[in-house]
C-alpha cells in the first residue's frame, strides 16, 4: 500500500512511526511532515490545505490510503474535495467529511447535536455580536465559575473559564466586538462549569462500526499544577487510572453508541477518528467536546498501545470493514512530556539547535515543532518535542519520560514536571 498523511505535528509523528512498522505499508509519504516524520517515511513539500496540490500527489504517487491527521482540513472540506474528483471517489480515507467535521469545526453544532440525540453534556447557550447585550446579561445570573468558548477553530486556545461576572463580561465582549480568536469566536458558547475530572476516550468509526481506543489524560496549562494559559497540550498519560471498566461501559452506553447513532440519523457518513473530551462528575461521563481527528498530545500515548497492525486498522475504516478487525492493546502505561519553546503559548522563538536527542534512552521522541536544516534538528514551533515512555507501572513510564525531557537541550526550552503526578496519587 502507498499512504499519504496529511499534517506536520507530533500526532503525524506517531502515526507514522506506527504505519510503517506495517507490513502492509510499502510506502508513506507525510505532507508537508516535519524533520521527525523525515526519519521514518518521505516529507512532501505540500501544505494540508492545498487540497488541489493533494489530489495530485495521490495522483502521481498512486496512493491507496489517505489519513488526515489535522482538524483545519477536514473542517475546511478535503475530504469532500478529493471525493468529488471522478478518479479519486472511491480512494478510501481516513476522516470525515466537511459536515461531519462540524462536530470540532463548530462548538453550537456540537451542542446541539448532543441536544438533539440525548448525550449528557453541560447546559449553555450561544451568542453571537448581534445578542451581545443578551449574553451580558445571561451572564449576570450565571453560576461561576463559567466557561465561554470560541466557535470555531481557535488551536486548542479558545476557551475561557472566568471566575468572575466581570471577568466573563470582558470575555465575551472581547471576544465578540473585539475580535479576540478572529472569526472563531464569531459566536460564542457560553456552557456551566463542570466539576469532576478530565479524560478523552477515542473512536475510530467506519460510519456504521467503530473500535474504542485506549483512553487519554492530557495535561492543558502551561504551569504545573494546572496553572496558567491553556496550551496545545504540556503531556498525556494512557490508560487513566479513574477510567474503570464500569465508568467506560457508562461511556460507550451513553455517548459512544448515541453519537455514531445520531451521526446516522443526520445522514452524515462519518470515516475516521471521534475523540470525545469528557468529565466525569460523580461517575457519570459529560461530553465537554467533540474532536474530529486524533488529540495532539494524546496520540503519543495511545498508538503506542496498540498492538493490531496500524495500517490494517486505517485501511479497514476507509473502507467501512472495522468489523472484520480485532484490536489488541498492551496493558503497559504510556506516558509522554511535551517539550516546548520558551515563552509558549505566548510569543515564542524558533530555529534553536536542539541537542542530545541521541542521548535519549527507552523513550520515543515524537517530533511536533521541528525542523532540519544543514544537519541539524532545530525548534519550529511552540511544542518541539513529545518524550513517549512506556513501563509496566505509571510511576516508571513518568520517571522515564521525565528523565528524556531533562536530558534533551534547547534553548528556552521548558516542561511541566508533574505528567502523570496526581494520577499516581489519585484516590476515587
Amino acid at each position: 500500500m502507498n499512504i499519504l498523511l496529511l499534517g506536520s505535528g507530533g500526532r503525524e509523528h506517531a502515526f507514522a512511526w506506527k504505519l510503517v512498522q506495517s507490513p502492509l505499508c510499502d510506502t508513506l509519504l507525510v505532507a508537508p511532515g516535519n524533520a521527525g516524520t523525515a526519519q521514518v517515511a518521505t516529507n512532501v513539500p505540500v501544505s494540508a490545505t492545498d487540497f488541489p496540490a493533494i489530489a495530485d500527489l495521490i495522483r502521481s504517487r498512486n496512493i491507496d490510503l489517505l489519513i488526515v491527521g489535522p482538524e483545519e482540513p477536514l473542517v475546511k472540506g478535503v475530504v469532500d474535495y478529493i471525493h468529488q474528483q471522478p478518479d479519486l471517489s472511491n480512494l478510501p480515507i481516513v476522516g470525515p467529511d466537511a459536515e461531519g467535521a462540524q462536530l470540532e469545526g463548530s462548538k453550537d453544532f456540537s451542542k446541539q447535536f448532543m441536544a438533539r440525540h440525548g448525550i449528557p453534556t453541560a447546559a449553555s447557550q450561544t451568542f453571537t455580536a448581534d445578542t451581545l447585550t443578551d449574553g451580558l446579561t445571561y451572564l449576570d445570573s450565571h453560576s461561576l465559575p463559567v466557561v465561554l468558548k470560541a466557535d470555531g477553530l481557535a488551536a486548542g486556545k479558545g476557551v475561557i473559564i472566568a471566575e468572575t461576572v466581570a471577568e466573563a463580561k470582558q470575555t465575551l465582549t472581547d471576544m465578540l466586538s473585539n475580535g479576540r480568536f478572529g472569526s472563531a469566536g464569531s459566536k460564542v458558547v457560553i456552557e456551566q462549569f463542570l466539576r469532576g475530572i478530565e479524560l478523552s476516550v477515542f473512536v475510530l468509526s467506519d460510519g456504521v462500526n467503530y473500535k474504542i481506543l485506549p483512553e487519554a489524560k492530557d495535561y492543558k496549562r502551561i504551569g504545573e499544577g494546572d496553572t496558567g494559559p491553556n496550551t496545545g497540550g504540556m503531556g498525556a498519560v494512557s490508560p487513566v487510572v479513574f477510567a474503570t471498566k464500569s465508568f467506560l461501559e457508562k461511556v460507550e452506553e451513553k455517548v459512544v453508541k448515541p453519537t455514531l447513532t445520531g451521526l446516522q440519523q443526520d445522514g452524515i457518513q462519518y470515516r475516521g477518528f471521534i475523540f470525545i473530551g469528557l468529565m466525569k462528575v460523580n461517575g457519570e461521563p459529560y461530553v465537554i467536546e467533540y474532536n474530529a481527528r486524533m488529540g495532539d498530545p494524546e496520540t503519543e500515548v495511545v498508538l503506542p498501545r496498540i498492538q493490531t497492525d496500524f495500517a490494517e486498522l486505517m485501511l479497514a475504516a476507509g473502507r467501512g470493514e472495522l468489523d472484520t478487525i480485532s484490536l489488541q492493546v498492551s496493558p503497559q502505561t504510556a506516558v509522554t512530556t511535551v517539550v516546548v519553546s520558551g515563552g509558549y503559548p505566548d510569543a515564542y522563538e524558533t530555529d534553536k539547535i536542539i541537542s542530545d536527542l541521541e542521548r535519549l534512552e527507552d523513550v520515543t521522541a515524537f517530533h511536533a515543532g521541528t525542523k532540519a536544516q544543514d544537519g541539524q534538528v532545530l525548534t519550529n514551533g511552540g511544542r518541539v518535542l513529545a518524550l513517549t515512555a512506556q513501563a509496566n507501572s505509571l510511576e516508571n513510564a513518568v520517571r522515564k519520560s521525565q528523565e528524556a525531557a531533562r536530558r534533551v537541550q534547547f534553548e528556552g526550552k521548558q516542561y511541566r514536571k508533574d505528567i502523570g503526578l496526581d494520577l499516581i496519587r489519585y484516590s476515587d
